[in-house]
């Protein structure tokens, strides 16, 4: 008998909070999805199913073995994580529940075995870049933030106004500033929740935050 409940579940298809495995036969591999989860919204690893969300079942009980060892050994710090079993058609689904982490960055081996750290972006593990990790780490001291709005700062916050998004390389040259400078401003202007990172496999950009008029920025109104 199929599992409805499961089947509802694999109908969501693979996105930002869940994923599927058809097996897990490398820990440093499966560490990088634990890592990606931990370090954004939490999620799910459905183990046993095809991309195609066709239900193979595990083979043994060695593939929880070797999602502990990921989560243990190959994430740094190690990840949490909750199992659970699903029972369909004579198959076993192996469920792998990762919380969101209040203890992030959480790092994973890349296929040359660096550590670095992982982010989910829809189906997706992706690289954070060193202005999130510096965004994450402010966050964390939860020190309120300020900032002069001085000639970069309004030049970023007007062609952000005008244009729908702008890159670190684009926003330095443009500006005209250093590189440590722009990544500070963008940093400092995170916390406030005045732009959004966005991340995706080809690059990453940063957009003014959704609750922001583009016809009001923040500077206008000092």
């Amino acid at each position: 008998m199929i599992n409805k409940e499961l089947q509802r579940k694999i109908d969501e298809g693979e996105h930002q909070q869940q994923d599927f495995k058809y097996a897990i036969n490398d820990s440093k591999k499966i560490a990088r999805s634990l890592a990606a989860f931990a370090n954004t919204d939490g999620g799910c690893l459905l183990v046993g199913v095809k991309d195609n969300g066709k239900i193979a079942g595990i083979s043994s009980e060695e593939e929880f073995y070797m999602i502990e060892a990921a989560a243990q050994m190959y994430c740094r710090p190690p990840v949490e994580f909750e199992t659970l079993e699903w029972q369909s058609d004579g198959k076993t689904v192996l469920e792998i529940k990762i919380p969101k982490s209040a203890n992030k960055p959480h790092k994973a081996p890349t296929k040359d075995g660096k550590y670095m750290v992982y982010v989910r972006v829809e189906d997706q593990n992706l690289l954070a870049n060193k202005i999130l990790l510096e965004y994450w780490k402010a966050q964390q001291k939860n020190k309120s933030h300020l900032l002069r709005f001085n000639k970069p700062e309004k030049f970023l916050l007007q062609f952000l106004s005008n244009h729908d998004s702008i890159t670190l390389s684009r926003f330095q040259k443009q500006a005209n500033i250093p590189r440590f400078r722009a990544e500070r401003i963008l940093v400092s202007l995170l916390c406030m929740r005045i732009i959004q990172i966005h991340i995706t496999e080809k690059q990453v950009f940063y957009t003014l935050s959704e609750n922001l008029d583009k016809h009001h920025t923040p500077y206008d109104r000092n």
